[in-house]
């Protein structure tokens, strides 16, 4: 396989050596050039034929934003990673990069100044970026799941709980679903997406500005309710535990924690899905979407354990068909599903179900009354 070409976008020089110097020592990567500005940029790509563009946001002439706009009308379908700092500006218009297509984004070193620091920061996180976004593409698998992981899922199950998992590509997946619930959706809705700390409440903020449906960061002794959603904060595992409280019984509560991270992550898909099972059982609903690697997966296992059921996104629809194909190859995916059905499918099973019991409870009323 030949090299992956990239060009690196960022008016500093510094920065621009610290990735070069970075990927440059990968022997899977190339760095066919650079440019300090978007203009430059939008002039090279045609003479370079990248594969990837790593693209700065605040730079002169021509900004990252102005720049993905571009690119996106030109080349619709070139990765692109935004390279932004952890601040709250830097949060807000990384999200906004996503939202316009950017593949993925990656956060800057903090300090520039320790090489040995820098290297390691673009090593471990962009590198396996680059490679997931510009990797071969699995075969497509087909729609379903072997009719013997299927067999597993007791029908019309009650679904009380909905938990979402995902990543690379997760934000514009979850805008696509989330805004599809309505105000009257009977379940409480928690999500994990990986992002730093800076990032998952902006994200609460921007689904909550689209949906009919209440989103929040998760805070610790939250009471789930029908109707919300919550979305963990950066750097801490969410969980979800019983709580009993005087007023209304039997309930469920957020925790949060900072054990180490799983996968590589913290929030951790797998964290939350193995609570939810736990207090749950059978009525959760699980559901992976887009992101990289197998995070997920151990915990897809112990809510179909629990009798409970998992769906995941398809591969065509996908930034990355990482942590879903994980779900789908380890035979505990219920089914596989376009973005633009999985809203649909949450619908059909959480109203579907709980309306199939309701007319069986109304049935046996009625037998029980005719009996007397």
């Amino acid at each position: 396989m030949p090299p992956i070409r990239i060009l690196v976008v960022d008016d500093s020089v510094v920065i621009r050596k610290v990735l070069s110097d970075a990927l440059g020592k990968d022997p899977a990567l190339e760095v066919a050039g650079t440019a300090s500005d978007g203009r430059i940029a939008l002039a090279k790509i045609p003479k370079l034929k990248p594969d990837l563009v790593i693209l700065d946001i605040e730079m002169p002439v021509m900004n990252g934003l102005e720049t993905l706009a571009a690119v996106r009308r030109e080349y619709p379908k070139l990765p692109v990673i935004m390279f932004s700092t952890l601040t709250g500006r830097g949060a807000a218009e990384t999200l906004e990069a996503l939202s316009l297509g950017a593949s993925d984004y990656a956060t800057k070193p903090t300090s520039v100044g320790s090489l040995t620091l820098s290297l390691e920061v673009v090593r471990s996180e962009l590198i396996p970026k680059i490679k997931a976004l510009c990797g071969v593409r699995q075969s497509v698998l087909p729609s379903h799941p072997p009719a013997a992981a299927r067999a597993r899922v007791p029908a019309n199950r009650r679904i009380d709980l909905v938990a979402i998992g995902t990543s690379t590509g997760g934000p514009n997946a979850l805008a696509e679903v989330i805004p599809r619930l309505p105000a009257d959706f009977p379940v409480p809705v928690v999500i994990v997406q990986h992002m730093p700390a800076s990032f998952t409440r902006l994200l609460a903020e921007r689904l909550a500005s689209h949906s009919a449906i209440s989103i929040a960061e998760g805070s610790v002794g939250t009471l789930l309710a029908p109707g919300h959603a919550w979305i963990a904060p950066g750097n801490f595992h969410m969980t979800v535990a019983a709580a009993v409280t005087a007023a209304s019984g039997l309930n469920w509560r957020l925790g949060l924690n900072q054990d180490p991270p799983e996968n590589s992550c913290r929030p951790a898909v797998d964290v939350l899905f193995r609570s939810v099972a736990a207090v749950g059982g059978p009525h959760v609903l699980g559901v992976v979407m887009t992101g990289m690697g197998s995070d997920g997966v151990i915990g897809a296992k112990h809510i179909r354990e629990a009798g409970g059921e998992v769906i995941v996104q398809d591969e065509a629809s996908s930034v990355v068909w990482g942590m879903p194909r994980a779900v789908y190859a380890a035979g505990l995916a219920d089914a596989v599903y376009p973005l633009d059905r999985l809203a649909a499918e949450i619908l059909r099973r959480v109203f579907q179900n709980r309306a199939t019991r309701a007319a069986s409870a109304t049935h046996s009323a009625s037998l029980e009354s005719s009996i007397q």
